[in-house]
């Protein structure tokens, strides 16, 4: 049974670490030895304290002319003072017939504590986790919303869907979405288009993470403990040391990848002690709009309760006026004031943004495992192709003052070399496939990093091979009227073809997913017999409706915006036969090359498809599948400035009528002449933004739910290459 003196366990302890190095004479009082102990300081716990609130990483160094009890010598496990197992010891472990201990006598007194107290002491624990777990936020206050959110989380969510679950979570808290007040501050720099902080710190290659320790199981968390540190393998700087309250954390920087020493003391005696170690993966994005984030921006467009738009009309094109129209001062579609009203990308060119799968996958694996920091590089861009994306430059589908300059593949051998720079390498025969890829024959020019100079790849997610079949072009065949104009303009869309194209160009994808699978292991140096690493992930099916494979009815629910639009039954199957195709080639050729491929999330979207929604107002706004639009001086069926873009919805994915009113791509009249040759087809813009601001892409629930079937397969990598952690949380530490 537990007693206190001064209701304090720990002023025994105290107590009893300074009695043990103190001999005394037999007729000393120990109980009143006790309390008089307890109640003074030492001064060497004084001087030089730092308080954590106002300098977490302060580092104080010991004071030369103070050292530890001297009538103890130094435990070499425990240097600097007797542990608590030393001090439990006199008393459970029999003296040597003839000696003297040196130690406190059992007490005579049952009111006097005893071994309990000290017993007490003996489970403390050091707890530490890594401050910032996702380097890729530059502050580590963003990363903290996703890991209290991740925490906040029931252990059902964390073990089915955690990803999932946290969107849910954030989109109730923010109505715009959680992405905008994050965007800007990434390790992302846009103009320069490389992965740079804005510390100027190398992102890539970290030498030291900031970690926060604290103690479990401290009876008494207002008493002072003295926190020793001192870096592993030989680092210089020799033992630091912080007193402060026991119950206070504290932030210490742990130098990588070796690690640091810790230990605890209080009165001398070591209550426990632990060696930190990060572990720090290198997650690599690459890849076309279902790996970018399309039709999901950082920071949506929003727009005016009471204004409206009109597009004119065109040949076909019907009546375009009453159209919801930006929030701003803007006078004519493409002024600055408009373009100030832009949707906001991390990445403008490639419709980039912090809701792509590939980045919360690699959140997730940051946040479940405290002890896991993760740094994450991002490609992957819209309308990018294995030809023109990964092998060979692509400027991405929004016209930027400075687009990509390098191809992925290159653009992943840059970031790998840090600071450094990769050199070119001049690579004309290596990749074409005896000529099956004309686009790579002659001329080819890569970055490589060297070997010994190249970050290794932890885990690489790709999502490739829907823009090299033309799927986008499947899609539009499906949903333009056979009458439509915009079969004869043709170009924007590249080209609208039916099964018959798509099905040839399915026979040359294996080919490329060959090259792909040189490249990663020629280029990027992922070792051949770690194949696994590469996570090819499938997509999902977009117009499925029930377990049955019900599909979208005959119509234009969720297309009104353009009414050229109108999606058959008969399209949307055939197009669904076409992804059941190409879902079986990249399987096959995943097994082939040893990669790990992901599709268990196209169960999960069964009865998400793109029409699952309402038509008749009965139901939430956001699954009502129709646009808004003013007539007289009412908005039916409600006003666009009410349009949540990342609530919570039944479909996942974005409609033409969601993508006008999510990202409203645009561009000005200058370029409608210049670069698309179309000069009077005002009605042009209409068509931009409700195809090129997302349409027929995952939402972020979607982006979400593809997260949670990648960071499964994920952790099973990282297991079997001994990098899943024992500390990770929830469903990570299965």
């Amino acid at each position: 049974m537990l007693r206190f003196i001064a209701s304090s366990a720990i002023g025994f302890a105290l107590a009893a670490g300074l009695a043990i190095s103190e001999p005394r004479a037999a007729g000393d009082d120990a109980g009143a030895f006790i309390i008089a102990q307890w109640g003074q300081s030492a001064p060497v716990e004084s001087e030089g304290r730092a308080d954590p609130r106002t300098s977490p990483d302060a580092q104080v160094s010991p004071d030369p002319q103070v050292s530890p009890d001297p009538g103890v010598p130094n435990d070499p496990a425990a240097p600097g003072g007797p542990s608590v197992g030393q001090a439990v010891d006199p008393y459970v472990v029999p003296a040597p017939s003839g000696a003297t201990p040196n130690a406190l006598p059992l007490p005579a007194d049952p009111a006097t504590p005893g071994i309990d107290e000290l017993m007490q002491l003996a489970s403390v624990e050091i707890e530490w986790r890594v401050e910032n777990p996702f380097r890729f936020f530059a502050d580590p206050k963003d990363t903290e919303v996703h890991r209290a959110t991740y925490l906040a989380l029931s252990p059902e969510q964390r073990e089915a869907a955690p990803v999932l679950a946290a969107e849910h979570a954030l989109s109730r808290r923010h109505d715009d979405g959680w992405a905008e007040t994050m965007f800007r501050k990434t390790c992302w720099a846009g103009p320069r288009n490389r992965h740079v902080c804005p510390d100027k710190s190398d992102y890539i290659n970290p030498d030291r993470h900031r970690v926060v320790v604290s103690l479990k199981g401290m009876p008494e968390p207002t008493v002072d403990c003295r926190w020793f540190s001192s870096a592993l393998g030989g680092g210089d700087g020799g033992e630091n040391v912080i007193t402060q309250a026991c119950g206070e954390p504290l932030t210490l920087t742990a130098p990588y990848p070796h690690g640091l020493s810790v230990r605890v003391e209080v009165g001398g005696i070591t209550v426990a002690s632990t060696e930190i170690k990060v572990r720090d993966i290198f997650v690599v994005g690459i890849g076309d709009s279902f790996g970018s984030g399309e039709g999901n921006p950082d920071v949506p467009v929003r727009f005016s309760p009471e204004r409206t738009i009109a597009y004119g009309k065109g040949e076909g094109t019907g009546d375009l006026t009453g159209y919801p129209a930006r929030v701003g001062a803007w006078k004519q579609v493409g002024d600055d004031e408009f373009v100030k009203e832009n949707a906001r990308w991390l990445d403008q060119a490639c419709h980039r943004s912090l809701y792509s799968y590939q980045l919360r996958a690699a959140l997730e694996l940051a946040v479940e495992d405290p002890h896991r920091s993760v740094t994450y590089t991002g490609f992957a861009c819209s309308g990018a192709e294995v030809t023109w994306g990964l092998f060979l430059r692509y400027k991405g589908n929004e016209w930027v003052p400075r687009p990509p300059d390098l191809s992925q593949i290159s653009a992943v051998a840059d970031a790998q070399c840090g600071k450094r720079e990769a050199p070119l390498q001049d690579m004309p025969e290596a990749f074409h496939m005896k000529g099956t890829i004309s686009e790579l024959q002659g001329g080819l020019v890569l970055n490589k990093c060297p070997v010994d100079q190249s970050r290794k790849i932890d885990l690489l997610m790709m999502s490739i091979g829907g823009n090299d079949v033309g799927f986008a072009r499947l899609v539009a065949n499906a949903v333009l009227s056979d009458s439509s104009l915009v079969r004869s303009l043709g170009g924007w869309f590249g080209q609208v073809h039916g099964n018959q194209e798509s099905e040839a160009l399915l026979d040359r994808l294996d080919e490329r997913y060959k090259a792909m699978n040189r490249a990663v292991h020629g280029i990027l140096h992922i070792p051949w017999d770690e194949s696994d690493r590469v996570i090819l992930t499938a997509y999902p099916p977009f117009a499925l409706l029930d377990d049955a494979g019900a599909m979208c009815p005959d119509g234009t629910a969720g297309m009104e915006v353009f009414n050229e639009f109108a999606i058959t039954q008969k399209a949307a199957l055939s197009s669904a036969w076409l992804a059941d195709k190409l879902d079986q080639v990249m399987e096959k050729s995943a097994h082939t090359h040893g990669w790990t491929f992901v599709e268990g999330h196209r169960k999960t979207f069964v009865g998400r498809g793109l029409c699952a929604g309402h038509t008749n107002g009965l139901g939430s706004i956001a699954d009502d599948l129709r646009l808004p639009r003013r007539h007289g001086d009412v908005w039916v069926p409600y006003n666009p400035a009410h349009y949540e873009a990342y609530a919570a919805r039944q479909r996942w994915f974005r409609t033409p009528n969601d993508a006008f009113l999510t990202g409203n791509f645009h561009v000005a009249g200058s370029v409608m002449q210049k670069v698309l040759k179309l000069q009077s087809f005002s009605w042009f813009q209409v068509l931009l933004a409700s195809t090129y601001s997302g349409a027929f892409h995952p939402t972020a629930e979607g982006h979400a739910a593809i997260a949670d079937s990648v960071v499964q397969k994920a952790r099973e990598v990282l297991k079997r290459h001994g990098q899943q952690s024992a500390a990770a949380f929830g469903a990570a530490a299965q």
